[in-house]
């Protein structure tokens, strides 16, 4: 009833309920985009679609000023005026039923960021990387959808059709991930990819800026409204006279540092915690056989094993003299994991405190005494389990460790892990924007991990407040050892660290 009858949105003139069923009567329209494209060999002209980009931005603008976003942009939910009317060439968005608040009503306020990877809505071919991704709807998803949308209505397909299996979502949106602006436009006149580069950029709270994004079709589309393939009466209408607006933006804003670049990359990412003075040891591109020597050494100095790592199958080794344990043993193993051994250990009160897996397989897992835990369990899987992890959440488990190998992930989660709340941030790149959305709530990075493919962290709010809540992250092509020795100058020490996809 809020949306029902604004610009772009047909007017419902009854709802109700007949027995069983829900009815909803609406204004008649014709054609749907999708039935206009295939009509014309699933392809339209330039100056149409642009018509369509500037009357569906317009559209967009007025939903989201009521505080919804849509939620499933696709060229199958704009439907054209009812044919032989006046209204045949204007453009209507239907289909609310994945509609969703962006902003609270009552206080004006944005709602909370939020991810959870195991939630999908929307439709997978035009669905943003975000909905994939499972993060809470804002009005950038909307504005990639249509992106898509756009480039699908002129180019007849888009580099992610195809996929199909159980996986088809995570091979859709891998693929949406490492297509750069300038591939999926390739084709494309300049306008479009300007708008793609734009709005995959978005933050999650931010507000679009519809009048600049309009103004980029301008140039293409006639300089009579009368005779344009599709009315846009709804842009003319907000925008009045607009010049041809650059997206860079005002000359005193900061460059948005682009994301999707369309060349996937890998690096160290390490996350540094204020503690008070210690002892901190470091090891990297340590072979299977030099790991005794390394390790033996630490011990008699006073130093466990805190976290360990591995690239290109050498391990990386961090050894402190903080970490409260009382007594370690390790396994290096070719199998991932272990599964009677960790039992083994499990019965003498030797709890998982740090594990890595290689690129071949192999597995190196640390156990110690001198935990807070009372119970644990893992799981290995061939893709993110996170299903998993929020039922353990459920049963009162957190996650306190995590490792890849290959493509594969195994998660230890604990009980008593001195943690009152737990997130997971998971994507084809560094999650820069969830990391920094929850340290603004408390949260503090406790285990990372990596794949070819995605980064997964997990944020937790421990039950005892650090004096000092400082945490820092780098990422860096090699191990960060001048990096850390400056870290430990600031009583910064190494917390977690792994080896994978940063970069898309």
């Amino acid at each position: 009833s809020i949306l029902g009858g604004i610009h772009g949105v047909p007017r419902v003139h009854y709802k109700g309920r007949q027995g069983d069923y829900f009815i909803m009567v609406m204004d008649m329209l014709g054609l749907s985009l999708w039935d206009a494209c295939s009509n014309n060999s699933h392809t339209m002209s330039v100056e149409m679609v642009a018509c369509i980009a500037i009357e569906a931005i317009s559209i967009l603008e007025k939903v989201h000023s009521k505080g919804y976003v849509h939620g499933d942009v696709k060229p199958e939910n704009f439907l054209l005026g009812p044919p032989g009317t006046p209204e045949e060439k204007k453009l209507f968005l239907v289909d609310l039923g994945l509609a969703t608040k962006w902003k609270d009503r009552s206080t004006g306020h944005h709602v909370e960021y939020d991810q959870r990877p195991d939630i999908f809505r929307g439709t997978v071919r035009y669905a943003s990387v975000h909905a994939h991704l499972g993060r809470i709807g804002s009005r950038r998803d909307d504005l990639e959808s249509l992106a898509y949308t756009l480039v699908f209505l002129l180019r007849g397909r888009l580099p992610w059709q195809g996929y199909q299996g159980e996986n088809k979502g995570f091979l859709v949106c891998k693929k949406k991930m490492c297509t750069s602006p300038e591939s999926l436009c390739s084709f494309c006149p300049q306008p479009f990819k300007e708008f793609v580069e734009y709005v995959v950029n978005l933050k999650f709270d931010e507000e679009p800026n519809y009048a600049k994004c309009i103004s980029l079709f301008d140039s293409i589309v006639g300089p009579n409204p009368d005779i344009r393939p599709i009315n846009t009466d709804g842009a003319q209408k907000v925008g009045q006279k607009r010049g041809r607006i650059s997206l860079e933006g005002e000359t005193d804003e900061q460059p948005k540092k682009k994301v999707r670049m369309g060349m996937p990359a890998t690096q160290w990412i390490s996350v540094y915690n204020a503690r008070r003075p210690m002892k901190q040891r470091y090891h990297y591109n340590v072979a299977d056989s030099r790991l005794v020597q390394h390790i033996d050494k630490g011990n008699e100095d006073g130093l466990f094993i805190s976290c360990i790592s591995s690239c290109a199958n050498l391990w990386a080794l961090i050894m402190d003299a903080g970490t409260g344990f009382s007594s370690q043993v390790y396994e290096l193993s070719p199998h991932f994991l272990h599964k009677e051994w960790i039992m083994d250990q499990w019965d003498r009160n030797y709890y998982i405190t740090a594990l890595a897996g290689a690129n071949n397989g192999s597995s190196l897992v640390v156990m110690s005494k001198g935990t807070l835990y009372t119970q644990q369990s893992y799981k290995v899987s061939d893709t993110f389990p996170f299903k998993w992890i929020n039922k353990k959440w459920r049963d009162g488990f957190y996650v306190t460790s995590m490792a890849t190998a290959g493509n594969k992930w195994a998660i230890v989660m604990s009980r008593n892990a001195g943690f009152s709340e737990q997130v997971v941030e998971l994507d084809f790149l560094y999650p820069s924007e969830g990391v920094h959305k929850r340290w603004d709530s408390g949260y503090r990075i406790t285990a990372v991990a990596a794949t070819w493919d995605q980064t997964a962290l997990i944020l937790s709010v421990p039950r005892r407040k650090p004096t000092d809540e400082t945490q820092e992250t780098l990422r860096t092509s090699a191990f960060p050892s001048q990096h850390v020795k400056e870290k430990w100058s600031k009583n910064l020490y190494l917390a977690s660290v792994c080896y994978g996809r940063t970069v898309s």
